[in-house]
């Protein structure tokens, strides 16, 4: 399963805005690796943060 789908995955499995590194615990991947796939995400604009530094999906 490619980064971005686990990334997205674990925020939709924990049902609240999440920190990166909470990400990173919740999907075990690298947070570096997390950090990437976020980019990517917000770029595609499939995740939102509804206050500074939590992220949570579109």
């Amino acid at each position: 399963m490619e980064n971005t789908q686990k990334v997205l995955d674990a925020m939709k499995s924990a049902g609240k805005a999440l920190k990166a590194g909470e990400i990173a615990e919740l999907s075990g991947l690298d947070k570096k690796d997390v950090d990437k796939a976020m980019k990517t995400l917000k770029d595609e604009e499939k995740i939102v943060s509804p206050k500074r530094c939590f992220w949570e999906p579109k």
